[in-house]
């Protein structure tokens, strides 16, 4: 869990804008010759910048402070001075940013390459050449550069997966994204083998590809703090759909369809709106399946609607009929999503890439 950040408080500010200038021009022959102060530069803004090569908020942790350059004084001749620098925060997609004290959220980097001003910098001060007038030939103010602006701010990632894996530890998560994708996840015989989300990209033969969240540490009570489930129920928000992964070897304890029955309740008293996620369920080791949880598993699943699939991540059976369906059901949710789509009309985006 050390490695893995997703959750912290920074503080941006923009650059000031720089100060007009006060000047005259000076050229032999030519007497009177008039104002000549140009304006300042505009001050550096802060943006923060969703990109898909980050997977985590650690290098925020260390570096907490951010703050753009201040717009360049105007000069003589009528020169504009330098704009500041812009600093550009660069987060994983998936990010959001919300007001610190308030926590109302306000943007959501939830595309790779989307842009977002936290902190306009300050517009520079207009030099003395701006306020000649008929009647005032000879102004000898300028303005100073605006302010920039400061925030405190909340930041909190939220990974985005197409499925997201639950259920019990040792439900055999781990070792079905080892199987089914590159991602290498630590697995062993005992609870709390992963202390992180891992994700996986999954590529099934002549289907669309999808992405796939191991989402650790769920057990009974996990949304009032028990396991690890509460640190990481807010990645099950993202996904998609939720695959619910239940053991049927005996190798974790209890009743099969009661501790299908449990898991979803952690997921509804986290949050009602988990409840109303597509839910499919996978039937796990099944080459070492006790017949009889797995013949309850099965009936409880049928009556209550569920597709069910009986897979084991060792031999491999049932696999290319579970990852072609779940391709299938993430593509017709990615297809609904965009005929929902709205335009979230934040003024302060300043680009996006698909």
């Amino acid at each position: 869990m050390s490695n893995f950040i997703d959750r912290v408080k920074i503080y941006v500010r923009s650059g000031h804008g720089g100060a007009g200038c006060v000047a005259f021009r000076r050229e032999a022959y030519v007497p009177m010759g008039g104002p000549s102060g140009g304006d300042g530069g505009k001050g550096g803004d802060v943006i923060i910048r969703a990109d898909r090569q980050l997977g985590t908020l650690i290098d925020l942790k260390y570096q907490q402070n951010y703050w753009a350059e201040k717009g360049e004084q105007g000069r003589g001749k009528q020169q504009t001075g330098a704009d500041g620098k812009d600093i550009i925060i660069r987060v994983p997609v998936g990010t959001l940013v919300c007001d610190h004290e308030t926590r109302v959220p306000i943007v959501d980097l939830d595309t790779d390459g989307m842009e977002y001003v936290l902190a306009k910098g300050g517009r520079g001060g207009k030099g003395n050449a701006f306020f000649k007038t008929s009647t005032n030939q000879a102004p000898r103010h300028a303005q100073s550069g605006e302010e920039g602006e400061e925030f405190t701010l909340f930041l909190e990632l939220k990974l985005l997966a197409d499925v997201g894996l639950v259920g019990f530890p040792n439900a055999g998560k781990s070792t079905l994204i080892s199987r089914i994708s590159a991602a290498r996840p630590k697995i062993a015989d005992y609870p709390f083998t992963t202390l992180t989300p891992v994700l996986g990209v999954v590529k099934p033969e002549n289907r669309k590809g999808f992405v796939v969240a191991d989402i650790p540490g769920l057990i009974e009570n996990a949304h009032q703090g028990s396991g690890l489930g509460f640190e990481f129920l807010r990645h099950v928000e993202r996904t998609s759909i939720l695959l619910h992964m239940v053991d049927v070897s005996g190798l974790v304890p209890g009743d099969p369809v009661e501790n299908f029955s449990k898991i979803n309740r952690e997921l509804e008293l986290y949050s009602p709106e988990l409840k109303q996620k597509y839910m499919a369920v996978a039937a796990t080791k099944v080459d070492a399946a006790i017949p009889e949880h797995l013949e309850s598993l099965e009936k409880h699943c049928r009556q209550a609607g569920y597709m069910f699939f009986p897979v084991s991540a060792i031999t491999g059976k049932g696999l290319d009929n579970l990852l072609n369906f779940l391709s299938d059901k993430v593509e017709e949710e990615r297809i609904e999503r965009e005929m929902h789509k709205e335009g979230a009309g934040l003024d302060r985006i300043t680009g996006s890439t698909g």
